[in-house]
This record gives C-alpha cells, structure tokens and sequence, in this order.
C-alpha cells in the first residue's frame, strides 16, 4: 500500500513539473502603443525549397482590437529544417494601435499558406501585455 501512494504522489509531482515547463515556453511579448516587433518567420519549405505561392494569409482569431498581425515579406532562412540558403517568405509582426490603458491579453491566430500542394494553415498564440 504504501508503494502505491508513494508511486502516486511522484506521478503528481511530474505532471505538475511538466505544467510548469511547458507554461514557460509560452511566449511573452510587451509593447507600447504604436510599436512593431517580429515574432517569427513563416515560411513553406520543401527540400529546403520555397513551395508558397505569394505571401502567407494572418487570421487573428482572439484578441485585442488594439493588435494588428500582418506578413512583412523578405527572404528567411528555415533553420528547422537545416537549409544552408534563404528562401522567399516573411517575417510575421505584431503591431499595437494606440493604447489608453494597460492591458493584458492572449492573442491566437492562423497562418494561411498557398502551396503547390494546396492549402494549408498553422495556428499559434501568444501573451501579449500592451502599455501606455
């Protein structure tokens, strides 16, 4: 019996450590009113080659009125999957419209790409804390 509630309680402190770990990796972002800042490249790669066709649609499906998401293109290099060379895509940016008061929220969108193999889409989100 008592192996039991010993094996418990640690299957309880992994799953609490585990919770705290992935909560961390959750990105954080502060801006004031009127800036811009990148938060990740997008990109459709294939071989280490570009397969979009033009540049990527943002849906942002929760939010704050006051964010704006949008593509700024350029070339990028698609680190994840070890290309040496860049490739045509964007940068995704996050911009904040005038803010009146703090605020704090959780921003979720969807990245819409045009493939030569169809459509396809990724989500993400991310904390946002907006300020004066």
């Amino acid at each position: 019996m008592r192996f039991w509630s010993k094996a418990l309680a640690m299957l309880m402190i992994g799953g609490v450590v585990l919770g705290i770990a992935r909560a961390q990796t959750e990105i954080k972002i502060v801006l004031k009113g009127g800036e811009s800042v990148q938060i990740k490249n997008v990109y459709y790669v294939s071989n280490c080659r570009s397969i979009m066709i033009g540049l990527p649609e943002i849906e942002v499906l929760e939010g704050p009125p006051q964010v704006t998401l949008s593509v700024k293109e350029g070339m990028v290099l698609p680190r994840r999957q070890n290309c040496a060379n860049r490739i045509p895509g964007g940068n995704l940016m996050v911009t904040a419209k005038e803010v009146s008061e703090p605020l704090q929220a959780k921003v979720t969108y969807r990245v819409k790409y045009k493939t030569k193999d169809g459509e396809r889409q990724r989500g993400d989100s991310f904390l946002l804390s907006l300020f004066p």
